[in-house]
């Protein structure tokens, strides 16, 4: 999956175990849910348990219903694409190179209302929501699509969030 170098000596007051970190095009384990593709490109592990940083692929219609973090702070740096975002009660639209910072505890998500996928980075701290989409999800397989969302498949997501303290808006917890 990753690249990471122990070969240099640490610089002084270096703290982390890990000096670099390179993941390469298309690398990290990727998973589907909510019909989205999510590919982890940084774990609490590789980062010394500071930050998750993930790759999200949003189809049209895709995204997931709206939820919280309890123990993280999320923040989105899109890509490519346009998404409608809700947080905290506001809509707003999204577009390529726009980042939104979301506090602990905020009810937030997001929408693909487009005709053309969407791609963002999803930024977690601390580290560790990594280990819902990796519960929550189904591994994805190169050259088949994703499975679209099925409405059978939320209270799995919703059971898997609430061990990992996210909780979604309309599991009556907002």
């Amino acid at each position: 999956m990753t690249n990471v170098s122990s070969d240099a000596p640490a610089a002084p007051g270096t703290a982390s175990a890990h000096p670099f970190l390179h993941v390469p095009a298309g690398g990290g384990p990727a998973v589907w849910l909510n019909g989205d593709v999510y590919s982890v490109k940084l774990d609490k592990e590789e980062s010394d348990g500071r930050l998750t940083v993930l790759e999200a692929s949003v189809p049209p219609g895709g995204g997931p219903p709206i939820h919280n973090h309890t123990r993280e702070e999320e923040a989105f740096y899109v890509l490519e694409g346009e998404l409608e975002m809700y947080v905290a009660g506001r809509t707003l639209t999204v577009r390529t190179g726009d980042f939104v910072f979301v506090p602990r505890n905020t009810m937030h998500g997001f929408r693909n209302k487009g005709l053309h996928p969407a791609r963002q980075l999803l930024l977690f701290t601390p580290g560790g929501f990594e280990r819902f989409f990796l519960e929550a999800g189904e591994p994805a397989v190169p050259g088949v699509p994703v499975p679209p969302f099925r409405p059978t498949d939320n209270p799995r997501a919703v059971e898997v969030g609430g061990r990992h303290g996210s909780f979604q808006a309309d599991a009556g917890t907002a």
